[in-house]
């Protein structure tokens, strides 16, 4: 059962303004250790930091919190499966609240996608409840 979707769309211009202008100052509050490197790594940086901050909101969005009560940057991060499917690694406060949704006897699942099309950045996250019989 799905329990939670969000999305959001962010102009990759404003990335890199924000990059330039407050450089890790910006990229170590918002941005887990994963995402930085591998953001610093790509030749498109601003288009890779945009599309993570795109799911850190899309995810806030389907968690049903925004950024509060308890939710901040950090505890959202992009990370990728083994065959490269991207999906949200959620600590601390989303840990929390993913959970809340849950309810019991269920395991929590995002799904994300994200791309870009300059200057674009767009995610969709969606959160489902699955049983836990359905899992073994």
């Amino acid at each position: 059962m799905i329990v939670g979707i969000g999305s959001d769309l962010i102009d990759i211009r404003r990335i890199d303004r924000t990059i330039e202008r407050h450089g890790e100052r910006f990229t170590k509050r918002v941005f887990t250790d994963i995402e930085q490197a591998k953001s610093d790594r790509r030749k498109l940086r601003a288009a890779s930091y945009a599309k993570r901050f795109a799911a850190k909101e899309a995810c806030a969005k389907a968690l049903g919190t925004g950024l509060s009560r308890g939710v901040f940057w950090r505890d959202m991060g992009v990370v990728n499966l083994p065959g490269g499917k991207p999906t949200m690694h959620l600590t601390n406060g989303a840990e929390k609240r993913l959970l809340a949704l849950v309810p019991d006897g269920h395991r929590p699942i995002i799904h994300l996608t994200i791309t870009d099309d300059f200057p674009l950045a767009q995610a969709f996250v969606i959160i489902e409840a699955v049983p836990e019989s359905s899992l073994a």
